[in-house]
């Protein structure tokens, strides 16, 4: 269902914008920037973590690192990342292909500000093989995203 449901997502949302399906793995951020020919930071990795009793995103620059204290400053309490299966059951996409686009519940979204270094980045869209090409701001825009700093 995952890749389908960006595909939905996007038809619904964003029809201008196509999904780019590769032969090869995009599962990591250095596979992902190998693939699409950009630096890592380029590529947008959405983060799957469980704060309190609540489940949010956090999507950051590929070469960018969480700093729990940010984190834990932003959002009250300390975070955790959630296992595969988690992963998978909340967002209805695999390890390697969680984006913020075709949810399988709604979950709140967060970008980091370390996304604004770039003009266009590549998240992931659904599948281990899959990213569309999009600005930090329409990103946001789309899945109604809160901007944070968390990130080293």
């Amino acid at each position: 269902m995952s890749l389908q449901s960006v595909r939905q997502f996007f038809a619904d949302y964003a029809p201008d914008i196509d999904i780019i399906e590769l032969n090869q793995s995009t599962a990591t951020v250095a596979l992902a920037a190998a693939a699409h020919n950009v630096e890592p930071g380029r590529i947008a990795k959405t983060l799957s973590l469980k704060i309190k009793d609540e489940v949010v995103l956090v999507v950051a620059r590929g070469d960018a690192r969480l700093d729990n204290k940010k984190l834990k400053s932003t959002f009250g309490a300390k975070a955790r990342m959630l296992s595969s299966d988690e992963v998978v059951t909340l967002t209805g996409h695999p390890v390697g292909g969680v984006c913020p686009f075709g949810l399988e519940n709604p979950l709140a979204v967060f970008c980091d500000i370390s996304l604004r270094h770039y003009e266009e980045v590549l998240p992931a869209a659904g599948a281990i093989h899959s990213a569309v090409r999009i600005s930090p701001q329409r990103m946001a825009e789309l899945t109604q995203a809160k901007w944070i700093d968390v990130c080293l």
